[in-house]
């Protein structure tokens, strides 16, 4: 009885040792974004308007805290109040 459970427990072992495995996933970190053209996080909007230009189109305010989105020909800005919280490329 002792070496049937010495022998499952053995081939259990072994089964879950041979499928145990990973892939790696690489990814673009923060600071390569760093210099794709979009502002960053925490800008202001004064800060954007001057280094970008006045958006193509602005959506008014909603929700709480009211977030803002501004338009430009390649990019969205979004805003928290008037802070930057992301921007995306138009694709």
């Amino acid at each position: 009885m002792a070496k049937l459970r010495t022998i499952s427990l053995a081939a259990l072992l072994l089964a879950a040792w041979g499928t145990a495995s990973a892939d790696t996933l690489q990814m673009r970190g923060a600071s390569a974004d760093m210099n794709d053209g979009r502002p960053t996080r925490g800008m202001t909007q004064a800060s954007v308007q001057s280094k970008y230009g006045a958006p193509a189109s602005v959506q008014a305010p909603v929700g709480d805290p009211p977030i803002t989105r501004w338009e430009y020909a390649n990019m969205i800005v979004y805003f928290e109040y008037d802070k930057v919280i992301h921007a995306v490329i138009k694709r």
